[in-house]
């Protein structure tokens, strides 16, 4: 499915006279979110930007345990899962899908209380959290390279002033349980904390047939944190955040017959123990400006393996082969930034100014491990980043607002290989935006924006490539956007839309090429290049409608439309005008509460997506020789998922300290893929090339019981 641009052209006019026709007359005060990940706190309505805010509200109506349970609520995101926890996001059909043995540069960052997780996602639990935002489209003023796609922004619940406590109780099916605790108050009359631990176990839903075992894709997980808001003096506040992460899961999750059940003899692991550290110093001493100082620091151990066979020993034809990835990653941050206050705007008392300086270290050793020990080996890649930003917010007079900003970032990168290749790296990067709001009234806001976002170069590790593919550069994105909200109906109802065109320069894509090896395996060639340019277009709404004091409506939908433009792959194969990987033209999830009493509440949704191209590759060498052209097209249906529409719905039974809920999710056990390849790995058929899928969730039920105190 493509929608056209002419339909884009009649969504912005349908959109622009719906806000006319709906414009209320009324001055009241509307409920609003708050936005935190901005330079400054403010409302949803007034953000010039497409976001979502998912609150707790949301992440309980679901029973979102995990970060990739809760995504399909909000339009144009996607995830990738070729793990056993999704670890990389696509915004708007843009990111990685996955990682092996080159270092990779995200186009979606994952921020979690001011600790940069980018790439290491797989920990987001949402235990305790007070919400999660996800900016769509390029944050490079605010966020730099790691924020090409978006930003998802977590943060937690903050520590409080009166002493309270939560307990949390799940039992589910796939023997999954789940036990977490919070407590919150004040230690003194300056300093207020917040604890929280959290233990996820399942064994997931896979079946290992060989070894009749029915935990080799388990999950257990564990969360522990630490807060304190400290009121240092009457000019200085410091909020403290203290993490461990202990994310012990098993992998096992191919099957040869696109199934649950697997054959593997050795299942592998997807682990990631994380220690992780951040401080927030406020000062509000000077009579200029508010100055804030941002530390973090995150070290992390990774590990992820699978039996890359999925057989095992004794098969007819077989063979045995795993493949394992150790990783030490380190991340460490420092921003100092400047914010005005009223008494030094500039022009005439009518604009804000931002200013600030950043600094990152980010560090990762790897070590593969293969059955072949001339693949395995070990290696650094350490990279520095240092940036300068700006932004100035100008109230140009009552409705309109003009916002601009830059941002100027220098990353050095240096890689070392056990083999002797050697690479280094120095990139200079700009981003920036340019942002007109006009604010129609109270209730109504409209804004247009033209934002620049980038993602720094890159190598490639394989050293059968030439010298001319072992490295890449930046990628540059420039998003135009149209947006209004509107809150209607005396607040009782709101409409968020975005309409956006994206243009993608010197596009890092993978390309890769398939060897057949003397003992009748395969091996893969991935690499990246800036071998591209595409375009990006769609819209987003989002909207909610309190019908009655009972009922409530909610939902939002995804258009999106990709294509590459002068992508040639390795194979001298023409991709242009083809639609990128992991971006579904539609998205869709549509939701009720009843609830006729204060004692009962009755949720349902639906979950919709279309289908998407799983890689970038769309022909397949079956001769598995380069130097022979044997390229034919891989039947559509085998490197595509399919369309699919989920049903979700609970029950839940209320009173002022305690809650009971009956929920699942996937209620009608529908089979769908979040991942895929096409290539020969079964020796029972001759290894003849197939599609084969990873299977999302199936039906999952359970009871969960909170307790507030």
């Amino acid at each position: 499915m493509n929608f056209s641009k002419s339909f884009l052209t009649s969504s912005i006019l349908l959109v622009t006279a719906t806000a006319f026709a709906n414009e209320e007359n009324n001055t009241a005060e509307v409920e609003v979110l708050t936005v935190t990940s901005d330079f400054r706190q403010q409302n949803l309505l007034k953000t010039p930007a497409s976001l979502s805010v998912l609150t707790a509200v949301e992440i309980k109506q679901r029973n979102a345990q995990h970060l990739e349970e809760l995504i399909a609520a909000t339009p144009n995101v996607n995830f990738a899962s070729g793990s056993q926890r999704a670890r990389y996001y696509q915004i708007r059909g843009i990111g990685e899908r996955s990682q092996f043995k080159e270092p990779i540069n995200p186009s979606v960052g994952m921020i979690i209380d001011g600790i940069d997780f980018t790439g290491i996602g797989s920990i987001a639990n949402l235990f305790d959290v007070q919400q999660a935002e996800i900016f769509r489209g390029p944050q490079g003023t605010r966020f730099g390279a790691n924020a090409l796609a978006g930003i998802i922004n977590i943060t937690t619940n903050a520590p409080t002033d009166e002493f309270e406590g939560a307990v949390k109780l799940d039992v589910g099916n796939y023997d999954s349980y789940g036990l977490g605790l919070a407590l919150s108050g004040p230690a003194s009359d300056a300093v207020n904390y917040r604890l929280t631990a959290n233990q996820y176990k399942s064994d997931g839903f896979i079946e290992n047939s060989y070894l009749e075992r029915e935990n080799t894709n388990n999950r257990d997980e564990t969360t522990v944190r630490g807060k304190l808001s400290i009121a240092a003096s009457q000019t200085l506040t410091i909020d403290l955040a203290a993490f461990y992460f202990d994310f012990d899961n098993g992998y096992d999750a191919f099957s040869l017959d696109n199934t649950r059940e697997t054959l593997s003899d050795q299942p592998g692991v997807d682990s990631q123990k994380t220690s992780a550290f951040s401080a927030n110093f406020t000062y509000q001493g000077f009579d200029a400006f508010t100055l804030k100082t941002l530390i973090s620091s995150a070290d992390s151990e990774l590990v992820y393996g699978f039996d890359e066979d999925w057989t095992y020993v004794g098969i007819p034809g077989g063979y045995s082969t795993e493949d394992y990835y150790f990783r030490d990653k380190s991340t460490k941050t420092f921003e100092l930034r400047a914010l005005s206050n009223d008494s030094s705007k500039l022009f005439n008392g009518s604009t804000n100014w931002v200013v600030g300086f950043y600094l990152k270290k980010d560090d990762e050793n790897l070590q593969r491990q293969y059955t072949d020990p001339a693949d395995s080996f070990t290696s650094n890649f350490d990279t520095r980043s240092i940036a300068v930003y700006g932004q100035l917010d100008s109230q140009l007079n009552t409705q309109w607002f003009l916002t601009t900003g830059l941002r100027v970032e220098q990353r050095d990168a240096n890689y070392v290989k056990s083999d002797g290749f050697t690479d280094n790296l120095d990139d200079t990067m700009f981003g920036g935006k340019l942002v007109l709001s006009y604010q129609q009234s109270d209730s109504s806001f409209w804004y247009g924006s033209i934002n620049r976002g980038y993602k720094a170069g890159g190598v490639n590790t394989d050293g059968s490539l030439p010298n001319e593919l072992r490295t890449f550069d930046p990628e540059y994105l420039t998003n135009y956007e149209l947006g209004y909200k509107v809150s209607l109906l005396n607040n009782d109802a709101y409409v968020r839309t975005a309409i956006f065109y994206m243009d993608r320069t010197d596009m890092q894509v993978k390309s890769s090429k398939t060897i057949a090896n003397d003992n009748n395996s395969t091996s893969f060639i991935e690499y990246l290049g800036n071998a591209a340019s595409g375009n990006n277009y769609g819209l987003e709404i989002e909207a909610a409608w309190q019908i009655n004091g009972t009922l409530n409506l909610y939902g939002s939908l995804g258009l999106l439309d990709t294509e590459f433009n002068d992508f040639i792959t390795a194979d001298g194969l023409s991709l242009s005008g083809e639609q990128q990987s992991h971006a579904p033209n539609y998205q869709f999830n549509i939701g009720v509460n009843y609830q006729p009493s204060d004692a009962w509440l009755f949720n349902m949704s639906l979950d919709g997506k279309d289908e998407f191209y799983f890689s970038d590759t769309r022909y397949y060498d079956y001769d598995g020789n380069d130097s022979v052209e044997l390229d034919e097209a891989i039947p559509e249906q085998d490197i595509k998922s399919k369309a699919m529409v989920l049903l979700n719905a609970s029950i839940t039974y209320l009173t002022d300290d305690w809650q009971v809920k009956l929920w699942g999710r996937n209620l009608t056990d529908r089979d769908y893929a979040n991942r895929g390849f096409y290539f020969p790995n079964d020796p029972r058929k001759n290894y003849i090339p197939e599609q084969y899928t990873l299977l999302s969730e199936p039906l999952v039920f359970g009871v969960t019981v909170d307790y507030q105190f």
